[in-house]
């Protein structure tokens, strides 16, 4: 018998989001707005936002007016990210749909493939990536994001620092949040990080654990793996700021390339 995944109960469970994604949405948003800054996206341009989640960067970027897809692997995240697309105005007074057109969300994995040639940009934010077990694996998420791009389009990847992460592991933590409590226990080896969490709430007959395991990727490993499908390297930054990168003292690896062969 296969075993399961580790991120397909994890990620449709609803401690996850409430984890990490319950949090202040003015960072989100503020770093979406520096990003389009920085980019300068001419307007209309359709994007990709590459495991979603609940669509938090995806509705902020349909918000700015970018015509945005969403995809992501876990059922409930996709579901719950729907019910963001409705209008205000009622259905019956439309005779639409009542979905925002330059807004869709679709439960797809990343490995396969998804819409050839036919975005302008690509994201995948908050280290959606390093999860599978094979680096095959991990070059057809890249194959497929790539190969979704039109010529010239821009690929962004928010990654972990790799060496800041190994330098700064916080081995036990405990959080509360809004009534959960997790027990946090992270280590390492020489190929990726890991992170053991038990969720504690009243509303559960026991305590589940989860184990979270991320690949260590360089800013080689990602060169590579873009470049392998044709994708150069423009820019890296180290922060949601955008500060300089360096390997050892800042805590991302945000690496924008862009799409130089069909």
């Amino acid at each position: 018998m296969t075993e399961k995944p580790w991120y397909i109960d994890w990620f449709n469970s609803p401690f996850y989001h409430k984890l990490y994604f319950e949090r202040d949405e003015k960072e989100a948003e503020t770093f979406i707005r520096k990003l389009v800054d920085h980019l300068q996206p001419p307007p209309g341009s359709l994007m990709l936002d590459v495991a979603c989640g609940k669509g938090r960067h995806s509705r902020i970027l349909a918000s700015l007016g970018f015509h945005v897809t969403g995809i992501d692997i876990s059922p409930n995240s996709i579901a719950c990210a729907k019910q963001f697309i409705q209008t205000d105005t009622p259905k019956e007074s439309t005779g639409t749909s009542g979905e925002k057109e330059n807004l869709e969300f679709f439960v797809h994995d990343m490995r396969f493939p998804f819409r050839v040639n036919y975005f302008d940009y690509a994201f995948n934010f908050f280290t959606s990536f390093g999860y599978f077990k094979t680096r095959r694996e991990h070059d057809d998420a890249i194959r497929t994001i790539a190969k979704s791009l039109k010529e010239g389009g821009i690929l962004v990847i928010d990654y972990l620092n790799a060496h800041y992460a190994e330098d700064h592991l916080v081995h036990h933590e405990i959080k509360q949040v809004n009534g959960t409590t997790y027990e946090i226990q992270r280590w390492d080896d020489e190929t990726h990080f890991y992170k053991k969490i038990r969720v504690s709430d009243s509303s559960l007959p026991q305590s589940p654990e989860y184990t979270e395991k991320v690949a260590k990727f360089s800013l080689g490993d990602f060169t590579d793996m873009l470049s392998f499908q044709g994708m150069k390297l423009q820019e890296v930054f180290g922060d949601y700021r955008f500060g300089n990168y360096d390997v050892r003292k800042t805590p991302r690896m945000i690496i924008i390339s862009k799409k130089t062969a069909g």
